[in-house]
Parts: structure tokens; C-alpha cells; sequence
């Protein structure tokens, strides 16, 4: 039968010393930082004379005579600490029934089958865990630096920060202060506890408090939803296993495991919304007639597609994926283009991947040369084209529908020989055109041949270089990073540039020009984009 809905005040001595508290797997890990916990101590430091001190909301759920901390673990695992940091600073000055009372009410429990001890708080991850027993056991916490990021190492710096400022607030008195702090905390420390009867209903309450104006990401959320919807014996394996997965993306932060989660629903599911992946995962918005993954089901394909998702990110990275393919992923991060990765996800399912991968590369590259990729209504319909290769597999109906968005070689030619183009991309395209490869295996540097920014006018008349300048027409590829010292006019950027020159670069062609102006910049610019086309239209 389920608990009782109940909701009261409750003194943290009250609350601690009655019951055995874990945190289960959907809770996001101990995040706070040096800044929280020293305003948690320093707000109750300076309530110490006052009547009472109240710690917020804990929303709890009792299970199997446990109490499962469903919101409020940071709070109850910094009172943890605290607490140890009092009972060892008590025992370190002979006051051993004031750390006898600590002990009972916040750090352990008896247990009455075993005539042992019991934690009183217990974390979900093994390492932390036995990190926190230890630090209450002994007091004692090595072999953590201050650059080490771990849950392990957050609970450690936040104990030694603790450690240190009770220190210091116990240097007039310790033994009035020990006793002060102790009294305050066990009964004039209070919480507002929420218990609920099942985990899936208050994993509702939860979400409703934590997306209201606290900071919970998304990679919080779907992780709490996850979790808490798989049955109980498996939620620590689960738990484990969405754990390893975002591990993967612990360098880069939530938002980029967030985005993957996101990708891979795509493939499936079409298009959704970053603000609605959520919502639609959790079933709680419609979307036509696309169905979400079921939890379990999500955890699987998030497992699956994680190695070929990683050598996009990072094509270096050992995989299932063959060269071929891994040269499109380079081109496409060379070209800062994300959006596709649902769809290159799709075709690598169909047959002839490597042919499907180059026809959409030279789909994304001659839109980029004519228009952009940076609407959502485009990234919409990349994400259906997905949805309809994953279902036929077949990726060439698919590509066919986004014939649209394909220009044809002649406004290929007429936009890229006039139009300006952020450097990353003007770089990718001209080493397309001297390794005469939509993949190239090299890539040179780039240089303006009169850059934008140079004094003096060197021929053109104003506003023409501000225009022309960033065009391909004033563009030179270079071996050499760095530009050579006084090469900003044309004679002696033949001079100094012209021997620095990337392999397939067309110097013969550029020697008979005189001058540089104009008139140059369009004819080497019309001859530069004929060779672009003979590479994108081959």
C-alpha cells in the first residue's frame, strides 16, 4: 500500500536522526561548488544566535524503510559534511559525548540485526559513496587536487572548505562554539518535507519544482525521467549505463550530450524542438503522429549509435566508420555544419552509405555557396529526410525531396564569384579546389591577397576592397600560417608569397596579372569558381 501523502516542518536533527537516506540513480550527482557551500555555512554561521534557520524543501519518497531522497540531496549531503566536521573537531577536543550525540543524529545509525552501523546517507555511485563514509569515518581525505573535477573530489573540496572555516569560527571559544553549533543544527535547523507515496509520482513533483526558476538542465531532466521510469532493479543499472554515456561528453558539457540525445531521437522520431525534446521524450507534448522512444528503448539506440556519433565529433577517434565516410565528417566540421548529423546517422544504416554521405556533402556545400543552412525550417527538413531514410533505407528518395535546397552550377558559379564567405569556409572550398576533391586529405592556409584591413588603397577606390576583399577572387593558399612581412601590395606579394605557395595552387595563372585591383579580383574570381564547380558539379 502506498505512504501516505505527507508534508510538514521538521527539524534536521528530527529528520536525520529518524531514518536511513539514499540517493537514488535518477538524482543528478553532489554539483555544488566552493561559492555555494561557503554561503551555506556562512548563512547559518550567522543565524547561530537567532531561533531558527529554515533549509528549504526536501521532497522525499519512503521505500523499505529507507527514505529516498528525491530533491534536496545538495543540502542534505553539505549537512552531512558539516555535521562530520563537527563530530571530529568535538572528538579532537575531548568533548566525546558532543560527538556521541553528532554520530547517533546525523553520521550513522544502528543497526539492530547486525549490532553494527548503518550511514545515515548514502550516495548512488560507489566511489562517492565510500569518498563520504570515509571523510565521516575518518575525517581524513587524500589524493584529490584541486583540478580534479570528479563527484568524489567536489564532495572533498566542499568538506575541506567546511573543515576550514569551522576552524577558524571555533578559534575564541571551542568549546561554547562546538557546543552552539551543535545544538543549532540538530534543532533550530528546519526543513520542509514533502513525502510521497510512489518514485514515478514524486519525480513529478520534482520536475515541477525544477523547472520552476531553478537551474536544472535538460541532460538533468532526461536523466531523472529515464531513470525513474525503468523498474527498480534496474535502476541502478541504467543509472551506470546513461552514466557512461554522457561521460562521453564530459568535456564539452551537457548541452553537447543533450544535442546528441537529441540527434539520435531525430533519426527516428523527425524533427524536434530543443525546448520540446523533453516534453516530447517524456510524452507530455504532442507531435503529429511520431512516437518517442520508450525509456529502455532510448538508453539502447543512445548506446548504439555512440561510436559512429563520436568520430563525427571527432573523426580521429577509432570506430566502426570507414575512411570514406570519416572524410565527409571532416569537411563537414570544417564547415561548422551540425545539423546533418541525424541524417548522415540515417545513411550509414541504408545501403551504399559513402555514396548517399557524398551526395550530401555536395548537397550542403553548394547551399552553403548560394544560400545558408542557418534556418530552422532547413535543419527541419534535413531532420524529416532522416526520419524517411531510417524508414525506407533508402537515402536517395530522400535526397531527391531536398532537391530544392541543390542550386545548379550556374548560380553555383554567379554567387561564388562575388559573394563574401566567412574565412573557415572560403578555406575549405579552395583546398577543395586545388586537391580537386570534395574530401581533401591536406588543407593549406589561406590568405587575402589585399586584406580588408590593409593602409593605403593599393588601386581601389573606397568601398571597393571592403567589398571585394573577402571574395575568392582576392584569396592565395599558402604552406605558411603566417603572411610574409611587407606583402600587402601586389608586387611584393609575388615576391614574398608566390614560393610559399600550396601544392595545386594556380601561380602560373596569377603571374601574367600586372595589377591588382578590380578587375583582377572578378576574373581570378570567375576562374576560381569554374574550378570549384568542376569539383562540386563533377
Amino acid at each position: 500500500m502506498d505512504t501516505p501523502l505527507n508534508a510538514s516542518a521538521s527539524t534536521a536533527g528530527g529528520l536525520v536522526s529518524g531514518s536511513v537516506f539514499e540517493v537514488p540513480p535518477y538524482q543528478r550527482e553532489y554539483s555544488w561548488r566552493e561559492d555555494e557551500v561557503r554561503e551555506f555555512f556562512q548563512d547559518i554561521q550567522r543565524s547561530l544566535d537567532g531561533d531558527s534557520y529554515f533549509l528549504g524543501l526536501i521532497i522525499l519518497t519512503d521505500e523499505d524503510g529507507k527514505k529516498k531522497i528525491v530533491d534536496g540531496q545538495q543540502r542534505v549531503v553539505t549537512l552531512t559534511l558539516l555535521a562530520s566536521a563537527l563530530y571530529h573537531e568535538a572528538n579532537k577536543r575531548g568533548r566525546s559525548a558532543l560527538a556521541d550525540r553528532l554520530k547517533a543524529d546525523f553520521l550513522t545509525s544502528i543497526n539492530y540485526e547486525t549490532d553494527g552501523s548503518d550511514a545515515r546517507v548514502v550516495l548512488t555511485d560507489d566511489a562517492d559513496n565510500a569518498t563520504l563514509q570515509k571523510i565521516i569515518s575518518s575525517g581524513v581525505v587524500e589524493n584529490y587536487s584541486a583540478s580534479d573535477d570528479t563527484v568524489s573530489a567536489e564532495i572533498v573540496k566542499s568538506y575541506r572548505l567546511i573543515s576550514r572555516e569551522l576552524a577558524e569560527d571555533l578559534k575564541v571559544d571551542p568549546f561554547r562554539r562546538l557546543g552552539k553549533w551543535t545544538e543549532f543544527i540538530t534543532h533550530k535547523l528546519y526543513f520542509a518535507v514533502f513525502v510521497h507515496p510512489t518514485p514515478s509520482s514524486a519525480y513529478q513533483v520534482f520536475e515541477v519544482i525544477n523547472t520552476r526558476g531553478r537551474d536544472l538542465t535538460t541532460a538533468d531532466l532526461l536523466k531523472n525521467f529515464v531513470i525513474s521510469q525503468v523498474p527498480s532493479a534496474r535502476k541502478a543499472e541504467i543509472y551506470d549505463r546513461w552514466k557512461a554515456i554522457a561521460d562521453k561528453f564530459s568535456t564539452d558539457g551537457a548541452n553537447n550530450f543533450v544535442q546528441y540525445i537529441r540527434h539520435v531521437v531525430t533519426v527516428s522520431s523527425g524533427y524536434v524542438l530543443p525546448k520540446d525534446l523533453f516534453s516530447f521524450l517524456a510524452s507530455r507534448s504532442e507531435q503529429g503522429n511520431r512516437t518517442a522512444p520508450a525509456p529502455l528503448a532510448l538508453v539502447e539506440t543512445l548506446e548504439f549509435r555512440l561510436p559512429t556519433y563520436l568520430q563525427m565529433v571527432d573523426p580521429s577517434l577509432a570506430g566502426p566508420v570507414g575512411e570514406q565516410a570519416l572524410g565527409v565528417f571532416r569537411a563537414l566540421n570544417r564547415l561548422n555544419v551540425i545539423t546533418v548529423r541525424p541524417l548522415m546517422m540515417a545513411i550509414l544504416d541504408a545501403e551504399d552509405p559513402n555514396e548517399g554521405l557524398r551526395q550530401l556533402l555536395q548537397l550542403v556545400v553548394r547551399r552553403i555557396v548560394v544560400g545558408n543552412l542557418g534556418t530552422g525550417n532547413i535543419e527541419r527538413r534535413f531532420s524529416e529526410a532522416a526520419r524517411k531514410v531510417h524508414e525506407t533505407g533508402n537515402w536517395g528518395e530522400a535526397l531527391q525531396d531536398l532537391s530544392d535546397l541543390n542550386p545548379d552550377r550556374e548560380s553555383f558559379v554567379d554567387q561564388l564569384k562575388k559573394r563574401s564567405f566567412n574565412k573557415g569556409v572560403m578555406t575549405f572550398i579552395r583546398n577543395s579546389i586545388v586537391s580537386k576533391s570534395i574530401t581533401p586529405d591536406s588543407y593549406y592556409y589561406l590568405h587575402y591577397i589585399i586584406p580588408k584591413n590593409s593602409k593605403g588603397n593599393h588601386g581601389f577606390s573606397d568601398g571597393e576592397l571592403s567589398f571585394w576583399g573577402n571574395a575568392i577572387g582576392n584569396t592565395f593558399l599558402s604552406t605558411k600560417e603566417k603572411r610574409a612581412s611587407n606583402s600587402e601590395d601586389w608586387g611584393a606579394f609575388k615576391q614574398l608569397m608566390f614560393p610559399l605557395a600550396a601544392p595545386g595552387e594556380f601561380v602560373a595563372e596569377l603571374l601574367p596579372y600586372l595589377d591588382w585591383n578590380v578587375d583582377a579580383i572578378r576574373a581570378w574570381g570567375a576562374f576560381l569558381s569554374e574550378q570549384a564547380a568542376e569539383v562540386w558539379y563533377a
